[in-house]
């Protein structure tokens, strides 16, 4: 059996009119959602590069809304994002960046934040085909494709982190596929970004949680 995800790369189904400007830019909003874990009570998204200049005619707007509200790239409900997230009571705030000069020229930030105070703003890029990738979250610089299972892990940069939490994916018998490292400064905040071959189970998330200076523990999945 053949799994759609939001992270189909040839050929995805969408509602048009570009797999760049529409599927790539549901798909950024997506992530956000599935990295939020709840639906925000407001979206803050800022257009760079080609975006800013074409969002509206290309509906790259109602898709990355889309997606936030946790819509597939066929759904389509997509259309009709705005006003749904309107009735929802999703504030949904949109600016435009034409001095910034982008990594990409398809490249949105979506601010996701709800009334417990809780936040979330991540930079995404839509890099053709409907494929994105993830370059920031937090402020933290990364490189986050959602092809695999992901482990996103916020903890206190200390020494033993790293094996602390290979040492537990090791007990479930994860293999590790790709690992990614990123720090505000030494001794701060730092991510761990782990891509996986297998499927994270709840349990193995729960146990990374429990850890001594974990901040937090999430999956994206594929």
């Amino acid at each position: 059996m053949k799994y759609r995800t939001v992270f189909d790369i040839i050929g995805p189904v969408m509602i048009g009119p570009s797999s760049s400007h529409t599927a790539g830019a549901a798909r950024i909003g997506r992530v956000a959602r599935t990295i939020f874990a709840r639906q925000p009570d407001k979206v803050e998204i800022t257009f760079y590069g080609s975006f800013a200049k074409t969002h509206k005619g290309h509906g790259t707007d109602i898709a990355i809304v889309g997606g936030v509200l946790d819509f597939d790239t066929f759904d389509k409900r997509i259309v009709d994002s705005l006003a749904i997230a309107d009735e929802q009571g999703v504030e949904v705030v949109f600016r435009i960046d034409d001095e910034e000069t982008p990594e990409h020229p398809n490249t949105a930030r979506v601010k996701l934040t709800d009334k417990a105070g809780n936040m979330l703003e991540i930079v995404g890029i839509s890099i053709g085909g409907g494929k994105i990738e993830i370059i920031e979250i937090n402020g933290f610089k990364l490189k986050l494709s959602g092809n695999s299972p992901t482990l996103l892990v916020l903890h206190e940069d200390r020494f033993g982190m790293v094996a602390g939490v290979s040492n537990v994916l090791t007990k479930y018998q994860i293999n590790i596929g790709a690992m990614e490292m990123a720090r505000r400064a030494k001794g701060s905040e730092a991510l761990m970004v782990i891509e996986t071959d297998q499927e994270l189970p709840e349990k193995l998330v729960q146990e990374i949680e429990s850890m001594p200076y974990i901040l937090s523990a999430s999956v994206v999945l594929p």
